[in-house]
């Protein structure tokens, strides 16, 4: 059998060069995910998994600090190509090393793997077991922009064509940037967003600071929806592995009657083709089953253009110190009050 070995990998084109390959549907494991995380403060471990000194895996964690419990995250990975089960314990004991010398009280991981059975009672043989929350959404939407743009309009939902439709009669005007100083304008809505759906907005400088790694690569843009002069909507999206990514979205309330969230959507979704990518990823929806879920009505919104869901592993905690039962409790009450 090869050697396997873990090494942290410090050059940012031999990760790239391993991403764009495996093309996951997630940026959360780019480099410019890590120069995000480390622009919050946090430390990053960019880890490799070699045999006979090739890539055949990579793990981007992150040490998160917290009163409760500080730990090792890794999200949305790690990413394997070749005898996944057998290098991940390799991997998983390294980051057991490693979490002890970093001093932290577990480790989590939020898998990019669709749920099965099988794959609970491989984590669960290895002493993990599932967070109390998740870090990111477990369930996805994503749409195939592969078709050609007229068959792509067909596909979506006769009420969301129409609103996109009556968009465009009202005259709603989407422009899309690259331009950082456009961020003074998206931050202000995205705080009206955070007041209004009660939830705790990253800072101006974060904001700014993630555009601006992104942007480097060419690989975002900021997409505004403008009735009469003012924004109504806006959206950040990640253009990456093949896939548009909405990852931020803020809106106001001041004209109700106007469907501009529609008409912006339609038109990343065609920038994304424009760039020749194959999917359009809308993040997180919330379960069918659960009508009462914080995003039920996002979720139908996302729904109206077509698509397809994947359902990935819950979070899964390794504990390492007994403080992480705090975590545990900790965070169980915050999912309570959320309720979901």
């Amino acid at each position: 059998m090869s050697d396997i070995k873990i090494k942290q990998i410090e050059s940012e084109e031999q990760w790239k060069y391993f991403i764009d390959d495996f093309a996951p549907h997630t940026f959360l494991q780019s480099w410019q995910w890590k120069l995000s995380q480390e622009a919050m403060g946090n430390t990053t471990f960019t880890l490799g998994i070699f045999q006979d000194n090739k890539i055949i895996g990579l793990a981007f964690v992150y040490k998160i600090k917290a009163k409760r419990g500080s730990f090792l995250f890794c999200p949305h990975g790690p990413l394997i190509k070749e005898n996944r089960p057998e290098n991940f314990k390799i991997l998983f004991e390294y980051l057991k090393i490693l979490a002890k010398k970093e001093k932290t009280d577990f480790i989590r991981i939020s898998p990019l793997e669709i749920a099965t059975e099988e794959k609970n009672v491989f984590f669960k043989k290895l002493g993990f077991i599932g967070a109390p929350i998740h870090m990111h959404p477990e369930l996805g939407w994503l749409l195939d922009i592969s078709l050609p743009e007229d068959q792509l309009f067909a596909n979506i939902k006769k009420r969301t064509r129409y609103s996109i439709n009556k968009a465009k009669k009202d005259g709603v005007e989407i422009i899309h940037t690259e331009d950082a100083s456009c961020i003074e304008e998206f931050y202000s809505v995205y705080l009206e967003t955070a007041k209004r759906q009660v939830f705790v907005p990253f800072s101006k400088e974060y904001i700014k600071k993630e555009f601006e790694i992104f942007n480097k690569e060419n690989k975002i843009s900021v997409f505004f929806a403008k009735y009469k002069g003012e924004i109504l909507t806006a959206a950040m999206i990640i253009y990456t592995n093949g896939s548009g990514f909405y990852h931020h979205g803020a809106s106001i309330r001041k004209y109700p009657n106007i469907t501009s969230a529609e008409l912006l959507q339609w038109q990343a979704i065609l920038e994304a083709k424009e760039r020749g990518f194959t999917l359009y990823n809308f993040w997180g929806i919330s379960p069918e089953n659960n009508k009462n879920h914080p995003w039920a009505g996002v979720t139908q919104f996302k729904k109206g253009f077509g698509g397809f869901s994947e359902e990935y592993v819950h979070a899964q905690d390794f504990p390492i110190t007994l403080k992480y039962w705090l975590s545990y409790v900790v965070e169980t009450i915050r999912r309570l009050r959320r309720k979901y």
